[in-house]
């Protein structure tokens, strides 16, 4: 087991964190992972991470959400309904770039399966490219693979690391992955909490930062081999907010936004090969699907988001150092390798700075 970053003594800010400090926190939201690790017929190294808001209601109890493109070298489905109306109304897949069609597919399958009623569902689903490590080409994940990741998701502690749609992804030429973490925070309105969840497969190794402190400068590659010849890879970054406070769909897209301040701490920058595309949804209002009238709604003042911004950045910042702490080094498609962020230079450099 290798330790989260706050095993190391790094407290991103000192808002306190949920029971699990994971995306998990907020109430019914569930996580499940598949992760498909392989040599024959072909190498897999690759997966799906399923967020399911609501315990799995979200189907027919729809969620506010909103969106902000960072960098729109990628794929999110779903996204011109959910701009144009607002509204959340499926678990969120994240998985490969070859392979959003097959889980964009299957969940529409299982609404079928479920009895869901209505006129059309638009599933949620977003990738990042693992083709470094994944034989991408031989589209080794099945109908099969979705359905098993939805069965696990359940509430508690989150897998990170080399799991689900993070096993075969990169961040800032280290292994990277999945990643989460959660706030608490006090506001006008009441006590609420936000939780993030990552798939880092972004970043140049000098760009790194592990709280202010330069630390991928540093850890160079003659400590730890890049995972290709020479720097400079493109990559991308998913991520997920979710909160239980009573927020409409604008008020969503803002926190999304701040998603970008979470990045930018860690040392991404957004590429112009990066797929940075981040959703943030609330829970704190219920609107069934078979409503066709008037709704009647809670929102939190504008006034009282502050909070809210703040945990998400936090919340950010922190995935993706517990997705880089997590991850272990992996050997994958034509013998290469992404190795792990060392923890023990890690924690050299940073008691050397306190």
């Amino acid at each position: 087991m290798r330790p989260r970053i706050r095993d190391l003594g790094v407290h991103i800010e000192d808002h306190p964190t949920g029971t699990y400090n994971a995306i998990t926190d907020v109430a019914g939201v569930w996580v499940g992972h598949r992760t498909l690790i392989r040599d024959e017929p072909t190498v897999a190294r690759t997966g799906i991470t399923m967020i399911v808001p609501r315990e799995g209601a979200i189907w027919t109890d729809w969620a506010f959400a909103g969106v902000h493109i960072f960098n729109g070298n990628g794929e999110m489905t779903g996204i011109p309904w959910l701009t144009e109306s607002g509204m959340l109304g499926s678990p969120i897949g994240i998985t490969n770039t070859y392979q959003v069609g097959l889980v964009r597919d299957a969940l529409e399958a299982e609404a079928v399966r479920l009895g869901v009623r209505g006129a059309f569902f638009l599933p949620v689903v977003a990738e990042t490219y693992d083709g470094w490590l994944n034989d991408i080409r031989s589209f080794p994940l099945t109908a099969a693979d979705v359905e098993a990741a939805l069965e696990a998701a359940s509430s508690g502690p989150v897998a990170e690391g080399n799991v689900g749609g993070g096993t075969g992804m990169i961040c800032h030429e280290f292994k990277g992955g999945i990643g989460t973490a959660s706030r608490v925070v006090e506001t006008d309105g009441g006590r609420f909490t936000v939780g993030a969840l990552v798939q880092a497969n972004y970043g140049e190794r000098h760009e790194l930062r592990v709280d202010g402190v330069p630390v991928g400068r540093t850890i160079d590659a003659g400590h730890t081999p890049l995972p290709w010849p020479e720097e400079g890879e493109d990559g991308s970054i998913i991520v997920v907010v979710a909160t239980d406070a009573p927020l409409l769909a604008d008020q969503c897209r803002r926190l999304a936004q701040r998603a970008t301040v979470g990045l930018a701490r860690a040392g991404g920058t957004g590429s112009n090969g990066s797929g940075d595309i981040f959703l943030a949804f609330a829970t704190g209002n219920h609107l069934p699907s078979d409503v066709t009238g008037i709704r009647d709604l809670r929102m939190l003042a504008h006034d009282a988001l502050d909070p809210l911004f703040r945990a998400v950045a936090d919340s950010v910042e922190e995935s993706i150092l517990n997705a880089l702490c997590a991850a272990e080094d992996l050997t994958g498609f034509e013998g290469h390798t992404a190795y792990a962020l060392p923890i023990e230079a890690l924690r050299e450099l940073l008691e050397r700075r306190r």
